[in-house]
């Protein structure tokens, strides 16, 4: 009511100098003008119009949260009058309120923050992963994304950077807030936080931990959920940090039953959100994979997703023993790069990613040759798409191969089909146009569509590529691909973009896996191409699978992870196992704890994929 009537008056004042200016010399106006200016700037900087600015700018999050995640109405109401209560009550604290403003800095950018992820995800709160994508993000990628989201990064700039401008020239001016109106506010932002607290104190009895909803402080008020994010990122980093030490002394104790003298190169080629949907092999209306759907020798796993939607999560989870059942695993043994260097291969991680101090840079520095090639290679040249490029990987597999090693594992690490999209292909291979424009908003979707299949397109020749290379290579040869999790391309309803979400979708965790072998694996071999064939159309977990069908196919045995190796799709016993989700917090959740929605399911069937 307050900053409606503070506009009101400023209108007033517009209005009355307007029509006495038309009755004024133009140097009289110019005063005039300066006046009007000096009046309203004095009335939007004023103390008063500061503190209900930012109470209502930071309550925008709270009501916004209490739509998008379906809480019941005891939450609702928990969730809007506590933080509400407490913003004005930190406002009380000093009289001057543009000081104030700026102390609460922190808040405002959780605020601003939380408006962009609602805009890309429609849902959910800034989530542990949200804080370690920050950290693990590189430069570019965040570049890329910041440059098509204009709406989102538009209104908060249009909601928080006045609010910080004027409170800042009010600090300048050293305003200060009446301390009766200050200690007025106090004592009924008291009163409101104790209502609040009631409220959580109800919710826990309506919503207990074996409950449908399972009520949670900690996870259903905001920021109060934030700030617990935050701390379980920071320790998550830590754990993160300590891991080379914690694993120092760990062996696998892996050996190779092959033959010793056998040639023999395995490639493991981890995508980058790749989703199945838009793959031609998979039943895609597109001719996205004219290559791979002509090659002989490919094994075509069709129901298959991933155990999380995020890079840092699950890349470590394909190349280790861990899962979202046992992720504690992560931190205590090496990946299976280590396992084959064991069995005496000579192993090789090339990736076209960034290092990101995460596991995935770890897991890398196993292997005997480690090579970040964006970093390693300065590209002169301004253009994105040369710098991206997967077909960047190939000349490194091809040199590695011109070794002739007996025993050979390449792991390739892509950049795939990662957003700004039309990056990632050449022009002459934009074969779906048009490809522009790329901003994310919902009615540029078929543009969007167009440029993500031609990624998809592109992956395909890259693999193909690969193939071609490895046959000729005369080696007993096979690669496995799958991709790190999926994408949201504003398919339904939802209107979700992106991967990442603290709430899954179908879309971001269904994936292909694809086993290629070549003529004289199978010749060699041909058991453990028959388990593989015999198992593509039951439901499998890639971060379950990955591991162990890399040391099945290889012949590698290691007695300290045979409790995984049922999981190997070369295995003629394998048998699907629950759908497990790794959630925010690290916890091994099912798909409906993990927050898909009814339209989630519904797509599941659909691809005849099995649900629980």
């Amino acid at each position: 009511m307050y900053c409606s009537l503070r506009l009101l008056e400023i209108l007033k004042v517009i209005i009355t100098f307007n029509s006495q200016l038309k009755k004024l010399s133009t140097k009289r106006t110019l005063y005039l003008k300066y006046i009007l200016m000096k009046k309203i700037l004095g009335l939007l900087t004023s103390p008063r119009f500061l503190f209900i600015y930012i109470v209502l700018t930071l309550a925008i999050p709270n009501v916004a949260l209490c739509f998008t995640e379906h809480m019941p109405v005891l939450a609702c109401i928990a969730n809007i009058v506590l933080p509400v209560s407490l913003y004005a009550f930190l406002m009380t604290l000093s009289a001057k309120t543009g000081r104030q403003v700026w102390c609460m800095f922190l808040i405002i950018f959780f605020a601003a923050f939380q408006i962009v992820l609602l805009y890309l995800f429609g849902r959910g709160v800034i989530a542990v992963d949200m804080f370690l994508n920050l950290v693990t993000t590189n430069p570019g990628e965040a570049m890329e994304l910041l440059n098509n989201l204009v709406p989102a990064v538009a209104t908060v700039f249009i909601l928080y950077l006045p609010l910080l401008v004027l409170a800042a020239m009010s600090w300048a001016r050293h305003r200060t807030e009446d301390k009766a109106f200050l200690k007025r506010v106090r004592r009924y932002s008291c009163y409101g936080m104790a209502v609040g607290a009631v409220f959580i104190a109800l919710s826990y009895v309506a919503y207990p931990k074996d409950s449908d909803f399972d009520y949670r402080a900690e996870d259903h008020v905001y920021p109060a959920n934030i700030f617990y994010n935050l701390y379980l990122a920071c320790h998550e980093s830590s754990r993160i940090a300590d891991y080379r030490n914690d694993v120092a002394d760990f062996r696998f104790n892996a050996r190779s039953v092959h033959a010793a003298d056998s040639a023999e190169v395995y490639v493991l080629v981890i995508g980058e959100t790749a989703r199945a949907d838009n793959f031609q092999l998979y039943g895609y209306g597109r001719e996205t994979n004219p290559l791979l759907s002509k090659t002989d020798g490919l094994s075509v796993f069709r129901h298959v997703l991933s155990q999380s939607n995020t890079t840092h999560k699950s890349v470590p989870m394909l190349l280790a023993a861990a899962s979202a059942e046992d992720h504690a695993r992560l931190y205590r043994e090496k990946s299976l790069i280590t396992a084959f260097r064991e069995a005496g291969f000579h192993t090789s991680f090339i990736s076209n990613q960034q290092p990101n101090h995460s596991f995935i840079d770890f897991f890398g520095g196993e292997a005997d040759d480690f090579v970040f090639i964006r970093s390693a290679v300065s590209v002169v040249t301004g253009d994105v798409t040369a710098q991206t490029s997967d077909e960047r990987l190939l000349p490194y597999v091809q040199n590695i191969l011109a070794k002739k090693r007996k025993k050979e594992l390449i792991v390739l690490h892509t950049y795939g089909s990662h957003f700004n999209y039309r990056d990632r292909y050449p022009r002459h291979r934009a074969k779906f146009l048009p490809d522009t424009p790329t901003e994310a908003e919902a009615k540029n979707r078929p543009s969007l569509l167009n440029a993500y299949d031609n990624t998809i397109l592109q992956t395909d020749f890259v693999l193909h590529s690969i193939i071609t290379m490895l046959g000729k290579s005369g080696a007993q040869a096979a690669m496995l691909y799958t991709s790190d999790h999926g994408e949201n391309i504003f398919d339904d309803y939802r209107k979700r973009f992106l991967h990442a979400s603290p709430t899954p979708s179908c879309h971001g965790i269904h994936v292909p896996l694809i086993v290629w072998t070549s003529a004289s694996y199978r010749a060699e071999y041909p058991e453990v191409v028959s388990a593989l064939n015999a198992n593509r159309e039951k439901d499998v977990q890639s971060s379950v699978s990955v591991f162990p069908t890399m040391l099945s196919i290889a012949g590698i045995s290691a007695q300290c992870v045979d409790d995984v190796m049922p999981q190997s799709l070369a295995n003629p016993a394998f048998r699907s196992s629950k759908r497990h989700y790794l959630n925010d917090h690290n916890r091994s959740v099912t798909l409906q704890q993990a927050g898909f929605a009814d339209i989630d399911f519904e797509q599941l069937k659909h691809w005849g994929i099995a649900q629980h």
